[in-house]
């Protein structure tokens, strides 16, 4: 029997080609319209160099006709999308952009493509996916992205350089890049005396509401030599590379503020290290991970750990460990559990939602530690409803329940004010009851000195 061929429901933009699943294994079609492209990336050793570098995901071709080619690239266990990633990851994912526009150049291809979409996290890095983005470059043309690589990239970067980690979000409403009309009205008047961002971001704007009509209907040409292109290109590296974001938050510093003693920090550690021992997973979701400590604890036996936060800072921290330490199975990423990344785009399947690439990933085991008091109290959310989340992609789950005696719980329950006798269904009882009828309770032992309790569950029908 042939295995059902579906075309993927992000590929329809680039008339080079298409995504596809042959089964359950992604492939890429070539058109006959970028045939000449890819034979002479392919013959030149462009592609291979990429490869070898780790700049762009590896494929193998897998078949040819004359009417298409088709290759199939290395498997990438989870993508991630731009408005998930901290401030760094956004930043070296820029970089990587111009890195690989720079040496096209002088090989005598471009980047026809700077979308941040172009780009995941793969292996603890940044990675190139889109095959098809190269094309010959021809004498005196200027980078036809330039623009979409400054409302992908430049402009969330900037914003969240003066305005902190929530403009970054912004991309999760502009699909196609943010604005650059919109980035200029949003940035500081000193922006200004900056020559970078006056000319990428400010001048830019102005020609583009003063001239746009003009060029459109005159159909003038600009030109730019390859030597001015390149140094434009090394301006820009240089100026993102430098840039940082300084925001304070609440959970940048979580683990100087726990409640938790050193015995039960380590006990937490060692049961978690023995269940996952139990359990033989080899992928991880850790939801309100943090910075990654209790995930660490086990990353050795982890083929891949994802490990999400709604903190910037925590994330920020994360990723910079991951670096520091060239741990290729762990992926920081940014996520509010209340509200995690929609389905964008087409038909809103563009760009796919959260729940659902973290469904089709179908981890081993997710850990919920210290969350659930946040989402109960602080989101009003029930805990069925709490259980219905996790079991949408969690085969094991290991959450941490404080108790009403727990002084996290105590000061969030203050809050509540009047309706603080609202919340009286938040108690170990109903908290076992609800979870009870998507999981059952295969362990659960008290965290010594503290008030919480740490459970094994696994999901039912699995």
């Amino acid at each position: 029997m042939t295995a059902q061929k579906t075309k993927h429901q992000a590929s329809f933009r680039d008339p080079s080609g298409y995504m596809f699943y042959d089964g359950n294994v992604l492939k890429r079609a070539i058109n006959p319209i970028y045939f000449p492209q890819y034979e002479a990336l392919t013959e030149s050793g462009f592609f291979q160099t990429l490869f070898d570098r780790g700049l762009l995901i590896a494929h193998t071709e897998t078949a040819r006709s004359a009417e298409r080619i088709e290759i199939t690239p290395q498997v990438i266990p989870f993508i991630s999308h731009p408005y998930e990633w901290s401030f760094d990851q956004l930043k070296h994912a820029a970089l990587l952009t111009l890195q690989l526009q720079k040496h096209a150049l002088t090989k005598g291809f471009i980047l026809k493509d700077a979308s941040a979409y172009n780009i995941t996290f793969h292996q603890g890095r940044p990675v190139f996916i889109d095959t098809l983005s190269f094309d010959f470059y021809e004498e005196n043309t200027p980078w036809r992205a330039y623009k979409q690589f400054v409302m992908h990239f430049l402009s969330p970067l900037v914003l969240a350089h003066y305005h902190g980690g929530e403009m970054l979000k912004l991309s999760q409403n502009q699909i196609d890049g943010i604005p650059v009309a919109l980035t200029a009205s949003l940035l500081p008047f000193k922006s200004r005396w900056s020559s970078t961002l006056y000319t990428n971001i400010h001048l830019l704007a102005k020609l583009e509401a003063k001239h746009n009509d003009e060029y459109r209907e005159s159909g003038r040409v600009i030109t730019l030599s390859k030597k001015a292109q390149l140094n434009m290109i090394e301006a820009l590296f240089e100026y993102i590379k430098d840039l940082k974001m300084h925001q304070e938050t609440e959970w940048g510093d979580y683990y100087d503020k726990t409640n938790y003693t050193a015995e039960s920090f380590n006990f937490k550690k060692q049961q978690l290290s023995e269940w996952v021992q139990r359990t033989k997973a080899k992928t991880l979701v850790d939801l309100g991970g943090n910075d990654g400590t209790f995930a660490r604890c086990i990353l050795p036996e982890m083929d891949l750990a994802i490990v999400a936060d709604i903190d910037p800072n925590a994330v920020a921290q994360n990723y910079r460990q991951v670096r520091s330490n060239n741990e290729k199975n762990m992926l920081p990423l940014r996520l509010d559990v209340l509200q995690p990344s929609p389905g964008i785009g087409l038909n809103n399947q563009e760009r796919g939602a959260m729940i659902d690439r973290l469904s089709d990933f179908g981890p081993d085991i997710t850990l919920a530690l210290a969350l659930i008091h946040h989402v109960t109290l602080s989101g009003n959310v029930p805990f069925v409803s709490s259980a219905a989340f996790f079991a949408r992609f969690s085969k094991y789950l290991v959450i941490e329940f404080p108790k009403r005696n727990d002084s996290w719980v105590h000061s969030l329950l203050v809050r509540k004010r009047e309706f603080i006798n609202h919340f009286d269904h938040y108690h170990q009882e109903a908290f076992e009851n609800d979870f009870s009828t998507l999981f059952t309770i295969e362990d659960q032992i008290e965290i010594p000195q503290s008030a919480r309790i740490l459970y094994l569950m696994k999901r039912k029908n699995n």
